[in-house]
């Protein structure tokens, strides 16, 4: 079962993005679309790996992307995915996920990719899915935040260690996997990727005097967002 189809899980999810709690429309979202924003969208094959509810994919579709195939193992968050005409939904566990050589001019992921055991054949997947000149775009959950093996407020620990991590968030045995962001970086060079850009999304003063839950993010950074091409 996906862990989002954890009822006790799911509903703490949903609850914090209700209240806006957590990290996504603050930092995520305006970041990710920032990056997005500087490339070809209109016309583009597009796939979205971990696409939750459909969030990113609509907005994609509605910049203008003549297609999304948007992925997702979870059949809870797939049933209150936002509907799109240009957006066809299949659920499948992103891990194991292939398409067709050449058929993706962008393929797309928000928060989703450090809960992928093997990072390196999804790397290496996803360059044989784009066309010449495509784009991978990805956020994952900061390096800094994956990195201890005993979960801690703003401790960085055990950051040489890649590998497998259990955190309680909303349930108990939450798995994500660590990885450095040299070791991210190095992956995608290998399989024939250009780095864009690299950023680690802050709050700014402003928006932690807004909201003061952000203050930790500005602490240790929570979020890695890469655009590359191939």
């Amino acid at each position: 079962m996906s862990l989002y189809d954890n009822p006790q899980f799911l509903e703490g999810y949903r609850q914090l993005r209700r209240t806006g709690q957590g990290i996504n429309d603050a930092l995520e979202i305006p970041a990710m679309d920032a990056v997005l924003a500087a490339l070809p969208i209109a016309g583009a094959r597009v796939v979205d790996l971990g696409c939750g509810e459909g969030g990113l994919a609509v907005r994609l579709a509605a910049a203008g992307a003549a297609e999304v195939l948007a992925v997702d193992a979870s059949e809870q968050m797939l049933a209150a995915a936002v509907r799109h005409p240009r957006v066809r939904y299949e659920r499948a566990d992103v891990a194991a996920f292939d398409l067709p050589h050449g058929s993706a001019d962008l393929v797309v992921s928000s928060m989703a990719l450090h809960y992928v055991e093997d990072f390196v054949a999804l790397v290496a997947r996803v360059a044989g899915w784009l066309a010449s000149g495509g784009a991978f775009v990805f956020s994952v959950e900061h390096p800094m935040m994956t990195a201890p093996v005993v979960a801690a407020d703003c401790l960085v620990d055990n950051y040489a260690d890649e590998g497998r991590r259990e955190r309680t968030w909303f349930v108990a045995g939450v798995v994500k996997y660590h990885r450095t962001i040299g070791s991210i970086v190095a992956t995608l060079r290998r399989h024939g990727f250009r780095l864009e850009s690299l950023d680690e999304p802050l709050p700014t003063s402003d928006q932690v005097a807004t909201c003061p839950h952000l203050a930790i993010h500005r602490r240790r950074p929570p979020i890695l967002l890469i655009s590359a091409r191939t």
